[in-house]
């Protein structure tokens, strides 16, 4: 069955081009070379406000849940943002000069980023600082944590290396003929690699072989991304030749390679790419209406939270307001008296 694509948002956020995008259940943020991080709300479909913290091309955001965002830049900074204000809770000077990647470990308790000073820096997230500095030979401008975190890969030019957690030694290397542009772990020992080239491929990392490739793009491709959505595995691929593809992958075939399941051609020169899934609209129409109610509730809720917390700044207000609440009528005589007492205290 194919699919469709239909464009349903677009803005013109930035003075300059795209440089990093991410995403969680309800926010996009894009980085740019202007030196800012736009932030948009998916379920209204509005902008939400900008983040200017950095001062330099963002060249890396990630998310780590509904709590937080981590965004990099080529000042040198790590942010960390808490996404329920978008307040930046703590900025670490991370790397003396750009930093080029960074990724947050599934418990979302480690950070790790490379940056063009040739080295690779374990962050504690719990206390907010350094907790490892590994001196690499070359730059790297890629790093990214395996879903279950027991391993990670950096990428220097065209050659991945996968590094085990627990020994933070490599196991293994994979070579490939191209610079390599972007990567993504399918499951927890496949890689999909893509690079300055119009093939993919998927590796393995255990044996570091290539397991199939190939054709997507008819220029090179930027970016890669994958999702699970009802039990098929989804990789969809950006390219410089404007195209939007999107590929079922049958990872018991994979050999066959994946098929195409839609392509749009945005006419615009992709940079980046990501994909905000809508949990919702994978339900039915009923459950969408509970949601939407539900959401409403919630809205409810925390406003009727945001005023309760307004209350405790001063015991009165709230001891007064909770006199009006029992005695309605009280109120309409108290007002009187009131202004009869400040006309004889004032003769």
């Amino acid at each position: 069955q194919s699919w469709t694509v239909v464009p349903d948002f677009t803005h013109h956020a930035h003075s300059a081009s795209l440089s990093a995008v991410a995403v969680n259940n309800r926010y996009v943020v894009t980085g740019s070379r202007d030196e800012t991080i736009q932030i948009y709300d998916m379920k209204k479909k509005i902008e939400h406000g900008a983040l200017l913290q950095h001062n330099g091309t963002i060249t890396c955001l990630e998310f780590y849940g509904t709590a937080h965002l981590l965004s990099g830049a080529e000042d040198g900074l790590i942010c960390i943002w808490n996404t329920k204000r978008w307040e930046c809770l703590k900025s670490i000077k991370a790397h003396k000069g750009h930093v080029a990647s960074l990724s947050i470990h599934p418990s979302g308790k480690l950070a790790l980023s490379v940056g063009t000073d040739k080295t690779l820096r374990t962050w504690n997230l719990v206390e907010g600082r350094s907790a490892f500095i590994k001196n690499l030979k070359q730059n790297a401008h890629i790093i990214k944590w395996s879903p279950d975190g027991e391993k990670y890969v950096t990428v220097i030019t065209n050659k991945v290396d996968i590094y085990r957690l627990d020994t933070a030694s490599i196991t293994g290397t994979i070579t490939t003929e191209k610079r390599i542009s972007s990567l993504r772990f399918i499951t927890d020992s496949i890689l999909a690699i893509a690079g300055d080239d119009e093939m993919i491929r998927f590796y393995s990392c255990d044996s570091q072989k290539c397991l199939c490739e190939f054709k997507a793009h008819e220029n090179r491709i930027k970016d890669i991304y994958s999702f699970e959505r009802e039990g098929q595995h989804v990789i969809v691929t950006a390219s410089s030749d404007g195209y939007i593809k999107m590929w079922n992958l049958d990872l018991d075939k994979i050999k066959d390679g994946p098929s195409l399941l839609c392509e749009v051609n945005t006419k615009a020169r992709l940079t980046c790419l990501a994909v905000w899934l809508d949990r919702a609209s994978e339900m039915k129409e009923n459950s969408d209406k509970t949601a939407t109610s539900s959401q409403e509730t919630e809205d409810e809720k925390s406003s009727t939270a945001r005023r309760n917390k307004d209350f405790w700044t001063s015991g009165r207000v709230k001891a007064a307001k909770r006199k009006r609440k029992i005695i309605p009528g009280k109120q309409k005589l108290e007002a009187p008296v009131q202004k009869k007492k400040k006309k004889q205290n004032s003769s």
